[in-house]
Formats: C-alpha cells, sequence, structure tokens
C-alpha cells in the first residue's frame, strides 16, 4: 500500500522530513541523502535532485505519488538518521553495520536512538552486541537474516522438508555385545585408536535434574563419586595407554586430541573443574574448549530481532544448537589441523551418557570395515517410540541426491507412511522398528569432515521451529531462532559419500541423565526410561555386570527391578570397572583370565581400578583394588566378605 492510502504512513512522512530538514533550509545534498534512503529510493532521489540538491517539499510529493513507496521505507529512513545522530559514539564498522541492518529489516532496532539514551551510551550498548554476533555467524547477521525469513516462510507455509523422498533401511552393521562379530570389530577399531580424536557436547547446565552445576561435574556413581567429565577422560587416556601399548620411542608416542564445547553458561565452570582438578591427568594442551555462542531471537515472520522487555538496547539471544560444535571445530581450525596430524576419525558424544566409550571401539571398528565417512551409533527402536530414527531417503527424483540422516520422531511416521507398510510398524521377525534409533553419538572420517566443513564455512543447514499463536501463522508465542543440529552434518556431504550406522543394545552403549526425579516418574511410565540420576548410576553397575558375565564371570542376582521414588532403577551388584582397569572387552578377558572361578553376589560391590588381574574371587560383601601407576595387582585364591574401610577409602 502506498503512502497516500495511509493516514499512519503520512504523519510518518512529516516527522521523518522533519527530521531531514535539521537545517530548516528546505534542501538537502543529494549524496547526504542517498547515505539515509533504502537503495529502492534512489531513482526518486535522483529524479528530483538538482545541481546535487535535493529539494524536500519535492521530495515529499514525488514519495507521496509512488504505489511501490511504503511506511517500510520511512522507517529505514529514521534508523539511519537516528543512525547519523549517534555517529560521534560509534566506531565506523559500527555506523556501517546499524546502517546494512536497517536496510534488512531491523530498523526498528534504532527507535529509541534519542539524546537522552545516547547521552547514556545505550545505542553504543546494542551495536557492541550486535557487531560480536555478526562477527562469529558466517556470512554475518544479514546472512542469519536471509536465511531465516526463508526458513520462516517455508515453516508458515507447511512446507515439508522431506517432501519428495521415500524412506529405505539404511545401510549399517547390527552388534551385539556378547557375539563374536562384536569382537572383531572392537579388535578393528583398537588398531584404529592411534587415529582418533573425541569431541563432548557439553553446553548444559543440570537445571532439568533439579541441579545448578554442570552435567560434567555430576558423578556417574556414588561408590567412587567419580565424575563425567573425569571418566571421560580417564576412558580417552585408556585409549591412548592401549595406542602406545607396542610403542617403544616417546617421540613416535600418540596424543589423542580432545575438544570440549561449552556455553556461556557453562564454560567458567569447565575450566575450573578441570584446573582445579589438575585436566584429571590429562595435558592441558591435549584438551581444546570451545565456547559456543548464541543468535539472535526472531520476533516475527519477517526475522525481525526480538530485544529485551523494558530495554530497547538489549538483544534477545537464545542457543543455536549443539549443530554448532562444527562451527566451532572448523572456525578453531580443529578439524583442518586434526586431519593434517595424522587422526583419521573424530567420534562425537553429549555430556552423561556414561556407557558410550563401550561402543566407540567397535563403532570405529565398523566405520573401518564398510568404509563410512558418516557413522551413527544407534539403539534398536520400537516403532512409536519418541526417538529420531536413522533412515536412508532415497529422492522420487534424479535432480535429488540421496540421504541418510536422523529425522525426528515428529516428522518419521508422516514420512513412514510413504512405505508399503504404511507407517512407523515393527519387523515382523524382531518386534523392532528396522530404522534405529538416534542417540546422537557419530564418528566421522576426519579428512573428509575437515573439506566439507571448508566449503560451508562450518555451518550445518539450519531450521527454525515457531509456536504460534493464531491460524494464520502470522504471530509467535514466543521469540524463535535458527537452529542446528549437529547429526545434520551428512547433508554437507557429497552423493558419493558412503553413510550409515552401527546399532547395539541400548544396555550397552546409552543411558542418558536428564530428568529430575518428577519427571524421571512420568518419563519411565511412558517409555520405560526415566533418564535420570538414579537410573544413570543403576545403568552403569548392570553394564559392568552383564560384561563381566559376557566374559563368563558368574554374577548374582541380575535382571530385577525396584522403584526408587517411583522410578524404575536396576538392582543388583555395584561393580565399577575403571578405563585403567579395562577400556575394552578384549582387557576386559585378559583381566579375568580364569572367569569361572569369580563369583560376585547380589548384594557386593566391586570396585577395580588400574592394572588388576582377578584370578580367583568370590565376593558376599564390598572389594576395592586400586593399583597405582606401574604396580600389578593380582587377586587370587580369595573370599571376601568386607575388604577395605567402609568409607571406602583404601
Amino acid at each position: 500500500m502506498g503512502l497516500a492510502q495511509s493516514e499512519e504512513a503520512k504523519e510518518q512522512v512529516e516527522t521523518v522530513f522533519r527530521m531531514l530538514d535539521m537545517e530548516r533550509t528546505g534542501s538537502m545534498s543529494a549524496k547526504d541523502l542517498a547515505a539515509v534512503a533504502p537503495a529502492d529510493l534512489k531513482s526518486v532521489i535522483d529524479e528530483v535532485a538538482k545541481d546535487e540538491k535535493v529539494n524536500l517539499n519535492e521530495l515529499k510529493e514525488a514519495m507521496m505519488k509512488k504505489d511501490d513507496v511504503t511506511k517500510e521505507h520511512l522507517m529505514i529512513v529514521s534508523a539511519k538518521l537516528r543512525i547519523q545522530g549517534c555517529k560521534p559514539l560509534l566506531k565506523p564498522e559500527e555506523v556501517k553495520l546499524a546502517r546494512t541492518l536497517a536496510d534488512h529489516g531491523q530498523a526498528h532496532l534504532f527507535k529509541s536512538w534519542d539524546e537522552n539514551n545516547a547521552k547514556e551510551g545505550k545505542p553504543k550498548t546494542l551495536m557492541v552486541s550486535l557487531l560480536n554476533y555478526h562477527g562469529k555467524y558466517p556470512g554475518g547477521l544479514t546472512e542469519y537474516i536471509k536465511k531465516a525469513k526463508v526458513l520462516l516462510e517455508s515453516s508458515r507455509s507447511g512446507k515439508n522438508p522431506f517432501e519428495g523422498y521415500k524412506p529405505e533401511v539404511p545401510h549399517g552393521q547390527q552388534l551385539n555385545y556378547t557375539d563374536k562379530n562384536f569382537d572383531e570389530f572392537e579388535i578393528k577399531g583398537i588398531n584404529e585408536l592411534k587415529s582418533a580424536g573425541f569431541v563432548l557436547v557439553a553446553g548444559g547446565l543440570g537445571e532439568r535434574l533439579g541441579y545448578g552445576g554442570i552435567k560434567v561435574a555430576l558423578p556417574l556413581e556414588i561408590t567412587t563419586m567419580t565424575c563425567y567429565l573425569k571418566f571421560y577422560i580417564d576412558n580417552i587416556l585408556a585409549f591412548q595407554a592401549l595406542a602406545n601399548k607396542d610403542v617403544t620411542d616417546t617421540k613416535h608416542k600418540v596424543k589423542l586430541p580432545f575438544a570440549i564445547m561449552t556455553s556461556g553458561d557453562t564454560h567458567e565452570p569447565t575450566v575450573k573443574l578441570l584446573e582445579d582438578n589438575g585436566y584429571f591427568g590429562m595435558p592441558k594442551d591435549q584438551i581444546t574448549l570451545m565456547q559456543q555462542d548464541k543468535v539472535p531471537a526472531l520476533s516475527n515472520n519477517d526475522a525481525a530481532f526480538a530485544v529485551k522487555k523494558g530495554d530497547p538496547f538489549a538483544l534477545q539471544t537464545k542457543p543455536h544448537g549443539h549443530g554448532d560444535v562444527h562451527l566451532l571445530m572448523h572456525s578453531h581450525g580443529l578439524a583442518k589441523k586434526w586431519a593434517k596430524s595424522g587422526v583419521k576419525w573424530i567420534s562425537f558424544f553429549q555430556d552423561t551418557n556414561g556407557l558410550v566409550f563401550n561402543a566407540l571401539p567397535a563403532c570405529m571398528g565398523v566405520s573401518v570395515a564398510l568404509d563410512l565417512e558418516v557413522n551413527s551409533l544407534s539403539v534398536p527402536r520400537k516403532p512409536g517410540e519418541a526417538v529420531g530414527a536413522i533412515c536412508k531417503l532415497v529422492p522420487e527424483k534424479t535432480s535429488k541426491n540421496e540421504l541418510t540422516i536422523n529425522v525426528e520422531y515428529n516428522q518419521l511416521d508422516a514420512l513412514l507412511k510413504t512405505t508399503p507398510v504404511k507407517g512407523d510398524a515393527a519387523d515382523t521377525k524382531t518386534g523392532l522398528s528396522p530404522y534405529p534409533g538416534n542417540i546422537n553419538v557419530l564418528v566421522f572420517k576426519a579428512e573428509p569432515y575437515a573439506k566439507n566443513l571448508d566449503k560451508s564455512n562450518g555451518i550445518v543447514p539450519e531450521f527454525v521451529n515457531p509456536k504460534y499463536s493464531d491460524k494464520e501463522k502470522k504471530i509467535f508465542k514466543k521469540p524463535t531462532r535458527l537452529e542446528c543440529m549437529m547429526q545434520d552434518y551428512p547433508r554437507l556431504c557429497e552423493a558419493k559419500a558412503k553413510i550409515g550406522f552401527t546399532s547395539m543394545e541400548r544396555w550397552a552403549c546409552f543411558s542418558a541423565v536428564k530428568n529430575n526425579t518428577t519427571d524421571a516418574k512420568a518419563k519411565a511410565s511412558k517409555t520405560g526410561f526415566g533418564e535420570s540420576g538414579c537410573t544413570g548410576e543403576g545403568d552403569l553397575y548392570r553394564a559392568n555386570r552383564k560384561k563381566l558375565a559376557a566374559i563368563g564371570v558368574s554374577v548374582d542376582g541380575d535382571g530385577k527391578k525396584e522403584n526408587i521414588l517411583g522410578i524404575p532403577c536396576w538392582q543388583g551388584a555395584r561393580v565399577c570397572l575403571s578405563p585403567s582397569f579395562a577400556s575394552t572387552m578384549q582387557q576386559l578377558k585378559s583381566r579375568f583370565p580364569t572367569p569361572d572361578k569369580v563369583k560376585i553376589s547380589a548384594t557386593s560391590t566391586l570396585v577395580l581400578d588400574g592394572d588388576v588381574t582377578i584370578k580367583n574371587l568370590e565376593l558376599d560383601g564390598a572389594l576395592i583394588v586400586v593399583a597405582q601407576p606401574g604396580a600389578q595387582v593380582v587377586v587370587d585364591e580369595t573370599k571376601v566378605g568386607w575388604v577395605g574401610p567402609k568409607d571406602g577409602h583404601m
């Protein structure tokens, strides 16, 4: 609608032209006017300009006659005039960015740039924040706005991101922890450990758990009170020891690099946890901390940046999603550096899954055997289960490439209705979905990973998920933002890339800790998995019991659950096996040369740490064996009721 048809716009015209005629001369230089005018108004200015001067009344009349001149144009002019008035406060790059943002739908940010606020330096505060986000997002905030408008329109119109694709069961390998083929793949993976790098995505606080600290500081179990971060570092160091086992020359010993993605909330506490504990035995230069930033929140379908309520100079920001781990691996130069230094495989895992390292060597072995560029560790999935699934998406038209990727559960059933079984149905033989469940544990080939990040500047494809308050999808309930997920990385891969999965029993590789007791009780009643502190601890003990049973150790009373605060938790012997004792099944077997001579009762506690060999043991009590570095301990001909003081110290 043109200006002449809007009374509100007419008033705005008068306000803007009063601002333009600051010197009360009725004219303005064409050059100065062009600096504050939107690009598509330049032709109107050129029509009116004479001798490089513009008569403002003539310009106003010309604009009122144009149907394609809108009040949005006036907002931009008004914004740029306010920016001009605050120019003495700002650096040249801040002025430039402010003008650019005004041209890209953000003129509302400058409405409060008046003389009083300028005196208090408030415009400077806003521009420092905007310039920070502009510098950290590939392509700058203009690229962020451009992408947001496209994605918001797709969301509003209900566009299906998987339109034109048909799902098929992806290429992968099913592993059972107690089968021979697991051993084969684990041995292949052990041989690759010398070329491994590890990335922990640890941006979260424990608020959902009712805990105010960082999640990686939580204990896996209360027998030894080992926290997650220590446990992860211990595992990497144990893998490193295996990789260097037969290397005699110190110069040729490898250090397995470890990167941790933090957030603004978790960065300093993570640094403190590491420093207070001597980096848990890992050299400081072996660890890289990468702090994730946030992105501007969006208040409407025009991708207008949201400001905080009551403060127009404070930008609302939100997390960009855990897909930022790829942006950080690129911006810190780690992907390229690791690949050049000899790293072949990069494993990504999340902050509170204490079982993940049981599976990583075998998962690497599958990557080697199947030559996978991307390998998603997954678990068997029940139809209808609220968890994403790994699917192979085959295009109906040849213009698109095949895509093996995680499909979120809220999009999955609609996609699977295009298959012959017409939905998320169980396999007749297994009773499970043929599409394995995603647990966000990934193993990538390092070299193509670095190259793909170079091409995308570290950005994986983004999405928006606004919640609307109207049927027309024009009004948001609250501001949204662009998001990205680390498991969407395969979208960056070339068509020739081999992408697949490794599926393993849930008990062996996945037990998340993320819910408080109330939420865990409700979730357990729906899914059978409470995913809380007590279930995580119980699952860890159970996994260790099952590993011992798999190699022939007699473990009594396994397989029973007991409700703790209404949450079903596995009960049985509390078995803690440190990574320095056994970080793989092959190593575990060597620690029990005669497993048939080892018996553990259901009420026992067993802690094994370091170079310990168990030849003969009947345990009905507590046994804590810690071998200091360089020491070897052999347990033989031992019947134990209680060993070690009850406070748990040797």
